[in-house]
């Protein structure tokens, strides 16, 4: 999730008045005794040596409990004029502690807005400014987020697969020359740095907490062999084949957490896993909705695993891309009336069963 901004923002402020208390119960309300100190616990961002009170005489000492609210990653996504350092260094002007995140709405937000307005405002730029939260962004034709994602997904891959695993992509960097009032071009120049880093080659790989598949086996499943370039994608997809490996099993919540070691004098990165490989499910009943009668005979025929037995993700995943692609597969000439396939899988904890959901539309 992200705060996506095309543009306005702004900062989340608590003020304290003077507050006077009732020195007891039965002290008349005109007896009143003066605040002596003030403490607030639970902020994390802004620490309490950043509040600044002043006391001469013993009185009221108050606490502020505070929760703060979640913070999300800022984005500048089509201001073009300048770079995103003097964008974040207009909002620090007016928010010290912006450090590139803000809360998903409230006046800090606003208040990042507006120093944003200002800055463009200052240099005659008269724009409005849009803010919106969002989960997969996705720009339009000037858009930092499409370029980032280009860089992300596009560019990145090809240094990874080269054994660069610490290569440092953007952020990217838009060039105007002459006067802002003067019309934007119709392509803009964008300039992305890259620092590639030191190529690493392969050392080993350490597992705890198997127990089903042996370290051999898992091994052979990363596919990589010490000495040679640690080619980063091949290294995400021998995770993903070790997952799947568990759920053959029935496996179905394994957890694998792998974590790097680079020791930058040889150039080598080691790996750490540890799986967390959770409880073996069996096949419980299938939940059909959608087909005709005639349909869910010739699907529960073709079903690759029986009730009771351990539940085989793979087996399952298969069935459903003949289900999206290849129906014929399983209806032969039945005709069928549905464009897409919903698929759930809902489990039993208690029963260490797992359920097939499948509704046809």
């Amino acid at each position: 999730m992200a705060l996506y901004f095309r543009a306005r923002l702004g900062i989340l402020s608590v003020f304290l008045s003077q507050v006077v208390f009732p020195a007891s119960a039965q002290t008349p309300d005109t007896t009143m005794a003066p605040l002596r100190e003030v403490h607030a616990d639970g902020e994390k961002l802004l620490s309490e040596a950043r509040y600044n009170f002043q006391t001469r005489f013993a009185g009221v000492l108050v606490t502020y409990h505070v929760q703060e609210a979640p913070r999300i990653p800022a984005y500048f996504d089509n201001i073009p004029w300048f770079a995103d350092s003097e964008l974040a260094d207009a909002i620090r002007a007016r928010l010290p502690f912006f450090d590139g995140t803000l809360p998903e709405a409230g006046a800090a937000v606003d208040q990042a807005g507006e120093a944003v307005k200002a800055l463009l405002s200052s240099h005659g730029l008269q724009v409005s400014l849009d803010h919106l939260v969002i989960a997969n962004p996705i720009g339009k034709p000037y858009s930092r987020m499409t370029i980032d994602l280009f860089l992300s997904e596009a560019i990145k891959p090809i240094y990874l697969q080269q054994g660069y695993l610490r290569a440092k992509l953007g952020p990217p960097e838009v060039r105007l020359t002459g006067n802002p009032n003067q019309k934007l071009p119709e392509q803009i120049p964008v300039y992305a740095p890259i620092v590639p880093g030191a190529v690493y080659h392969w050392k080993e790989v350490h597992w705890t907490g198997n127990t089903l598949v042996s370290q051999f086996t898992l091994i052979d499943l990363l596919g990589v062999k010490p000495g040679e370039v640690a080619d980063g994608m091949k290294v995400e997809a021998g995770w993903d084949r070790v997952r799947e490996e568990y759920g053959r099993h029935g496996y179905l919540e394994a957890k694998v957490n792998p974590v790097a070691a680079y020791d930058d004098q040889a150039h080598t990165v080691s790996y750490a896993v540890s799986i967390q490989e959770g409880a073996q499910y069996h096949f419980g009943k299938m939940v059909l909705t959608g087909l005709s009668p005639a349909a869910e005979r010739k699907l529960h025929a073709a079903w690759p695993i029986a009730a009771g037995d351990i539940f085989d993700k793979a087996k399952y995943e298969e069935i459903l891309d003949k289900l999206q692609t290849h129906e014929e597969q399983i209806f032969g000439e039945l005709p069928l009336h549905y464009e897409t396939v919903g698929h759930w899988l809902q489990t039993d904890a208690a029963k260490a069963t797992v359920d097939v959901l499948l509704d046809f539309k």
